[in-house]
């Protein structure tokens, strides 16, 4: 439900968005975009706890990303952002916190690219680095696994003049790790969807 509900203010957010005049994105075109994302993680857990005991928070950060146009319609996107933090909870109870960076590499196909507004789809692979654990409950000690998994998104880009568009984008990306902790090992599926709006210019 709490997905759904984000994904309808998302979709609103999109129709009223501006229109300008159509400025082509050609081969050889790199686009660079940055502004704010939001991770909302859809978690699971299993091991020495009950299973999905655990929680995962979202949080929001800056993000940028910079795609290449190997084609007219073909881009290659690499995604980076600041540290993402995240609280962990057992039973909706803090047990600890920890920091992330989610590296994203994908491949996308841009289905309009003369047209003011270019909708593209993306699938790619995603490298999660956790750092920075901390327990501050039962659990005296954690460390979280590093992740690899896919990543698929659906976005938007929309002129705003000839250097600027608008950038709308929403992800799912597959990110399991194993939180090894004093008490024994813990899996989690963090599985976030992750939604972002900024701007971006072409050159």
């Amino acid at each position: 439900m709490k997905i759904a509900t984000e994904l309808q203010k998302y979709l609103i957010l999109l129709c009223l968005l501006p229109v300008g005049s159509a400025y082509a994105v050609s081969q050889g075109d790199w686009l660079l975009r940055f502004g704010g994302a939001q991770v909302s993680p859809n978690d699971r857990s299993h091991g020495v706890v009950a299973d999905n005991a655990i929680g995962v928070d979202g949080n929001a950060q800056p993000f940028i990303n910079l795609t290449y146009m190997l084609r007219e319609n073909i881009g290659l996107e690499v995604l980076a952002s600041l540290p993402f933090k995240h609280d962990i909870t057992l039973n909706g109870r803090k047990i600890a916190e920890t920091k992330q960076l989610p590296p994203t590499f994908s491949l996308q196909y841009h289905f309009t690219p003369k047209a003011s507004i270019r909708p593209y789809v993306g699938v790619g692979l995603n490298y999660t680095l956790f750092f920075s654990e901390k327990a501050t409950s039962t659990i005296t000690s954690i460390s979280l696994d590093d992740s690899t998994g896919l990543a698929a998104q659906v976005g938007v880009d929309g002129d705003i003049n000839k250097s600027w568009f608008w950038n709308a984008d929403l992800r799912y990306i597959s990110i399991s790790t194993t939180a090894k902790t004093n008490i024994g090992n813990i899996s989690v599926d963090i599985n976030p969807w992750v939604f972002s709006f900024g701007v971006g210019t072409r050159f």
